[in-house]
Parts: C-alpha cells; sequence; structure tokens
C-alpha cells in the first residue's frame, strides 16, 4: 500500500479533529521508517490515541455553562473571562468560546513502557493516572495538550523513579513509588493548571529469566523455612521429653524423700516409744527396789538373767566367741552379774548420800523476806 491513503487519512483526521491535535499523532506515525501496512498501522494507531477535540460553542449572545465545566472566552483574539456555570451573556462577533475545560477528575491509562532498576534489571510497567483541572487558564494557555503532556511526564517519571529502586523494592513498595511519581507530576505540571490525584501501576512484568530465578529463590526459601520448622519442632520435642524425664526424676526424689522423712520420723517414734517405755520400767524397779533388800536381789537376779541370755544371742548370731572366765560355772556367772550389780546399787546409794547430806549442809536463809522465814500478819 502506498503512503498516499495514510496522508489523506491525516488531512481527514485534521479535519475531523480541530485545534492540529490530530496532525501531531499523524505526523509521530509518518516519522516511522517502516513503510506501506506499517505506516498505515501506525497511524491508525496515532489517531486511536490523540484526544478528541470537542466542538466548541458557538456565541449566540446567551449561553448556559454546564455544571462542572469552565468556558475561556476571548474578546477579539485576547483572553477576556472565565464563564464559570450557570447564565452567561456575550457580545456578538466579538467574543468568542476559544476553550472548554473539564473540570471533572479524568483518568488516563499510560501505555507500557519500559524501565531499568538500580540493579539493571529491564521492567515493563503500565499504570493509570488521575487528574484534573483546577486552573482553567492554565490549561488553556499553559500547554498545548494537557493529556498528552501529562501522560508523557508520568512515564518520564515513573522510568526515572524505577532507576533509583532495585527490584525487590520496587515490588514491595508500590505505594511510595506512587506516591513519589504523584508529587513530581505535580512539582512540573504546576504551571499548566493541573492536579494530578493519584497514580496507580497496574503491572510490572520482570524478564522471564527474572521471574524464575525468583520462583527458585521462593521455593528455596520455602524449603529453608520447612527445614527450619522440623529442626524446631525435633528441638522442641527433645526438650518436652527431657523435661519430662527431669519432672518424673523430681517428683521420685521428692516421694523417696519423703518416704525417707517418714521411716525415720516412724523410726524416732519408735525409739522415743521404746525409751519411754524402758524408763517406766526402770522407774517402776527403781520404786520396787528402793529401800528393799529383797528387791535388790530380786533386781539381780534380773541382771544376772539378762547377762545370760546375752552370751546366749552372741554364741548364736556372731562368729566371734567370747568365753567368759568361768564359762563352764553357771553359778559363777550369775554370782559376777549379782557382784557387779551390788556395786553400781551401792555407788548410787553412797551418791545419794551424799547428796542429801550436802542439801542439809547448807544454811537456811533466816532474814526477813527470805524463803526460810515466816511471814506473820498484823
Amino acid at each position: 500500500m502506498s503512503l498516499v491513503p495514510a496522508f489523506r487519512l491525516a488531512r481527514r483526521a485534521a479535519v475531523l479533529r480541530p485545534g492540529a491535535l490530530a496532525p501531531l499523532y499523524a505526523q509521530r506515525a509518518l516519522k516511522s521508517d517502516s513503510s506501506g501496512d506499517d505506516v498505515y498501522r501506525n497511524l491508525v494507531r496515532g489517531l486511536r490515541e490523540a484526544p478528541t477535540a470537542k466542538r466548541l460553542p458557538v456565541n449566540t449572545v446567551v449561553k448556559f455553562v454546564p455544571q462542572q465545566e469552565a468556558w475561556v472566552v476571548e474578546r477579539m483574539g485576547r483572553f477576556s473571562r472565565i464563564l464559570e456555570p450557570g447564565l452567561a451573556v456575550l457580545i456578538p462577533f466579538l467574543d468568542r468560546i476559544a476553550y472548554t475545560q473539564s473540570l471533572k477528575e479524568v483518568a488516563v491509562e499510560v501505555p507500557t513502557q519500559t524501565a531499568i532498576t538500580q540493579d539493571n534489571v529491564t521492567l515493563e510497567l503500565d499504570g493509570v493516572l488521575y487528574y484534573k483541572v483546577v486552573d482553567p487558564y492554565k490549561a488553556a494557555y499553559g500547554v498545548a495538550d494537557a493529556e498528552f503532556s501529562v501522560k508523557q511526564l508520568a512515564q518520564t517519571t515513573m522510568r526515572a523513579e524505577i532507576g533509583q529502586m532495585t527490584l525487590d523494592t520496587t515490588l514491595a513498595e508500590r505505594n511510595t513509588l506512587n506516591h513519589n511519581i504523584v508529587n513530581a507530576i505535580n512539582t512540573a505540571s504546576e504551571s499548566w493548571g493541573i492536579a494530578c490525584l493519584r497514580y496507580e501501576i497496574r503491572d510490572i512484568h520482570p524478564p522471564a529469566k527474572v521471574v524464575e530465578a525468583m520462583h527458585s529463590q521462593v521455593s528455596a526459601e520455602r524449603s529453608k523455612r520447612a527445614q527450619i520448622l522440623e529442626s524446631e519442632g525435633a528441638r522442641q520435642s527433645a526438650i518436652n521429653v527431657a523435661e519430662g524425664a527431669k519432672q518424673s526424676r523430681i517428683l521420685a526424689s521428692e516421694a523417696e524423700k519423703a518416704q525417707q522423712i517418714n521411716r525415720a520420723m516412724g523410726e524416732a517414734e519408735a525409739i522415743r516409744q521404746t525409751a519411754a517405755a524402758e524408763a517406766q520400767a526402770i522407774e517402776r524397779v527403781a520404786a520396787a527396789i528402793r529401800g528393799s533388800e529383797a528387791g535388790e536381789m530380786a533386781a539381780g537376779l534380773h541382771v544376772a538373767q539378762q547377762y545370760v541370755e546375752a552370751f546366749g544371742r552372741i554364741a548364736k548370731e556372731s562368729n566371734t566367741i567370747v568365753v567368759p572366765a568361768a564359762a563352764n560355772d553357771i553359778s559363777a556367772v550369775v554370782a559376777q552379774a549379782m557382784s557387779v550389780f551390788s556395786s553400781v546399787a551401792a555407788g548410787q546409794r553412797r551418791q545419794a548420800e551424799r547428796l542429801k547430806a550436802k542439801h542439809a549442809a547448807q544454811p537456811r536463809d533466816d532474814s526477813p523476806g527470805g524463803f526460810g522465814s515466816e511471814q506473820v500478819g498484823h
């Protein structure tokens, strides 16, 4: 296909889209190095991307401005005033409505573009830009094509911001990237009377090899976490087993301790009871033999009997043989035991007599108020 249909299409677009907007996009398409079908295809794409120019209202003296619109009026070719929503009266032949600006929020689709991150990874990104006209005068006279300009500004700003961030930061901090792009666009488009409300990145497409490497990294990270969790589970299980064994040993030792304490307390109580019984028996024996010669003889006989029984037990239970001086003469053994008892009893009597004499020899306290004086009442 020759270039003639393309030029005819451009001329027709210039007629249908006044304001030199369509010819601008047509020229961009015709600057391609291709020819024929490629030029025609690029031209159609460029005209499709070109914004549709609105037909300007005609001066009929009395006009009604719609809500959320602002009309820029020129008088004899120079700026005159801005018409706000409502009734407006124009001077015939002198006033002309040069521009109509919509004050509504506009969504612009930012085409896919290529950007290189700080760590030299090539990304393909696209997004959506939301803006609105805040100053109709600047939007009319500050820029020729506000939508095209803000779209190009968004693309260049996004490439600049991506170049300052790594791939991981770009993927993780989309909100920060969107905020930085909005601030940069608002700073640059202040003279255009346009305010960028927000910018949203829709898709980020890394290269296939990078995506494969990211998947491998994610798989390795998940495998690492699984191994860590498994080791933590084994560690916790070993800790629980050791803790259980520790508690078991502690409880067993406490039980053994309590058992030993109870056994010791029982033995101590038995010893106390035995000692009390023996003391009571000794007291009764002492009371029986006190002041009685027959009682002393009976006690001596009892001691001799125990002496003989003790020799008998030693002979049965032990390998040690204790041979008394007169082992064949039982009467001699008994007499020896009786003499031992008599010696002990005589010593106890002498000790008791000495204590009694010492007590009797102590002087009595007869002083007034003393323990030995008698209290006489008045």
